[in-house]
């Protein structure tokens, strides 16, 4: 905690966050309480922005429906997977033969992860390096990044881990690189191999697209598939930053030719405007409870708000054309962020999909974590600077390591307006860096 604030806050950009408070929104612009207007350049769960009329009349419209708990069938649940399966999935009922709402991302994983435990009769879990699935119960303990495990981290007594409760394995992570830094990935064949050894007795993979800034290949994705099936291993999808189109296709997983066992889903599910989560069983999945009870009761997954908004956000997506929207900006991004690697020599390395990108800078990497340090850490002071040519830009809690992913209506302007931001923050890191190197000399 930190002054005299009794809100308990994670703070993505260390040093400054309690000078930062958002006042109000609009569109992809945040109005900060001192007046400023800045691009929202960071944040994943705002697919559609702010105060999107679509969205603002779907929740006040959903006011007047009835609380309905997890226990009760309510039509409205059944018309939003209607629309899902059709919308989101191009009516392929094999990819999603059951749907279980939840209440974030995070809880969709853990609740993924406990039914492939139950379904296989298997305990351990394979995730790969640097992943994140979520702070809930398994997800947790799939989450390798240490800054996002609830451990603690002191000035005077470095980091205090939270306790592991299972057994997790991890994989190697890609090491691709669209712009800049790609190193050499492990040959296929010796991640197959791997991947079988690590999940002969365990009960899922899980793999996302995003987290930690690693953007994977298609073929890595169908290694791992493959090795899956092999091992009797359910494969889950963690969609939750990349479904709905943040990378430029519906979800994350179409690059590839396998199909996963069951997909999650969280942030953009509900377009931003409730909090919102899902587990999709794929037909061969579902077709395993045909005789069985999955018994996870909870008050208020699949609320009617959250229900109003996901069903509105389908319908924006559908008329926008919004994945296409995403895909023809990623372009823009991609030569943005080329020019700009190329002239930042703090700059280490440059990966994205569509709206979703990671800039690596010169420093410590992610093993290295600290959260309570007696100065703002390299990446947050990059995007203090950001901040003060008119983006907020994100750390995701890394010391060198900054994330953009604006809201899915960004328009190629505005893109250009946050890429100049993280211009200017950059230049900080390079006067850094050339001090370092003059002190060091």
């Amino acid at each position: 905690m930190s002054g005299n604030s009794k809100l308990l806050i994670s703070d993505f950009n260390v040093g400054r966050s309690n000078e930062v408070q958002i006042g109000t929104g609009e569109g992809v612009f945040f109005v900060l309480k001192d007046g400023r207007r800045v691009i929202d350049g960071s944040n994943t769960g705002a697919s559609l922005g702010h105060r999107h009329p679509d969205m603002v009349a779907a929740v006040k419209a959903a006011a007047e429906e009835p609380v309905v708990n997890d226990g009760w069938y309510w039509p409205g649940r059944e018309a939003a997977i209607d629309e899902l399966i059709e919308t989101a999935f191009g009516g392929d009922a094999t990819l999603v033969g059951a749907v279980r709402f939840a209440l974030s991302g995070g809880e969709a994983n853990d609740l993924a992860l406990s039914l492939a435990q139950a379904l296989t009769g298997r305990a351990p879990l394979v995730t790969r390096e640097r992943a994140y699935h979520g702070i809930n119960g398994l997800a947790r303990e799939m989450t390798v990044q240490p800054h996002w495990h609830g451990g603690l981290s002191s000035t005077d007594g470095g980091v205090r881990p939270a306790a592991r409760l299972a057994d997790v394995r991890q994989l190697p992570m890609p090491r691709g690189a669209r712009i800049k830094g790609a190193e050499e990935d492990l040959p296929a064949h010796e991640l197959r191999a791997t991947a079988v050894e690590l999940m002969k007795d365990s009960a899922a993979v899980i793999v996302d697209y995003t987290q930690g800034g690693i953007y994977h290949s298609p073929e890595f994705q169908d290694t791992v598939a493959d090795a899956a099936r092999e091992t009797g291993t359910l494969w889950i999808a963690d969609e939750v930053v990349t479904g709905f189109g943040r990378t430029g296709s519906w979800f994350g997983f179409e690059g590839g030719e396998r199909r996963p066992d069951i997909i999650t889903l969280g942030k953009p599910l509900a377009g931003g405007a409730a909090p919102a989560g899902a587990v999709l069983l794929s037909q061969r999945v579902a077709e395993m409870l045909d005789h069985e009870r999955w018994q996870t009761f909870s008050t208020f997954r699949g609320h009617p708000v959250m229900i109003a908004a996901m069903r509105a956000h389908l319908k924006v997506h559908a008329r926008d054309d919004l994945v296409g929207h995403i895909r023809e900006l990623d372009a823009v991004f991609a030569a943005g962020l080329a020019e700009i690697a190329e002239r930042h020599p703090s700059v280490t390395r440059v990966d994205g999909r569509g709206a979703h990108w990671t800039v690596e800078l010169e420093g410590p990497d992610w093993r290295g974590w600290r959260a309570d340090v007696a100065e703002a850490p390299l990446a947050s002071r990059v995007a203090n600077r950001a901040l003060d040519a008119g983006a907020l830009i994100g750390t995701s809690g890394e010391q060198t390591s900054l994330f953009l992913a604006p809201p899915f209506i960004v328009e190629e302007p505005e893109v250009r307006q946050l890429l100049d931001a993280l211009d200017q923050g950059l230049a900080l890191a390079d006067e850094e860096l050339e001090e370092s190197k003059v002190t060091s000399g």
